[in-house]
């Protein structure tokens, strides 16, 4: 990751209370990580610094759409994602960054850079399974779909062959000795 100062905010000259800032995300912030897994990203990231007289409160929300390939199909689209986190800042002896949620800066640190922060948040809200939604209501025409519709076994539908298994089931289910048993009930 090359160090840019677009991500850098001094605090140390901020006022105690809360200041909000904003970053425009594109494909080459993601360059600058040498992630290639998103072809276009639009995002919005908002950040609210709240500085207080010992630590910072962070809170990282971000929205938008980045362009990744559907894994059913390999059409590319824009996904839509959106997320959220928060960090606490706290000063010690030295940096340690082990944890999630906290932040350890040394004594005398005079700004810090979120580019790591937004880097993660947003590629921690992008699911595992990406599919287009042009799959799931059944709009999308291509020739990956295509082939499969003409390679598809044309036999009773899933529905009817679920039906079919249940009505086995129960019939398998019913245990001969039972009849006798209510055989009892009703010769009083």
């Amino acid at each position: 990751m090359k160090s840019t100062n677009e991500y850098l905010i001094p605090f140390i000259g901020l006022k105690l209370g809360k200041h909000q800032f904003e970053f425009k995300i594109s494909k080459k912030f993601f360059d600058d990580f040498s992630f290639d897994e998103f072809d276009n990203c639009d995002i919005s990231v908002d950040v609210v610094l709240e500085k207080k007289a010992t630590m910072l409160e962070i809170s990282f929300k971000h929205k938008g759409t980045v362009n990744v390939p559907c894994d059913l199909t390999g059409e590319q689209f824009d996904l839509p994602i959106k997320g959220k986190i928060k960090l606490v800042v706290q000063f010690g002896e030295e940096f340690n960054n082990d944890n999630d949620e906290l932040l350890i800066l040394p004594h005398g640190e005079h700004q810090i850079d979120l580019a790591q922060y937004i880097y993660e948040m947003i590629v921690l809200s992008v699911p595992h399974k990406r599919v287009h939604p042009g799959v799931k209501d059944g709009s999308l025409e291509t020739e990956a779909l295509k082939k499969l519709k003409e390679l598809q076994v044309n036999g009773p539908s899933a529905s009817e062959q679920s039906k079919k298994i249940k009505e086995e089931k129960k019939e398998e289910e019913i245990d001969p000795r039972w009849d006798k048993l209510k055989q009892l009930l009703t010769d009083k």
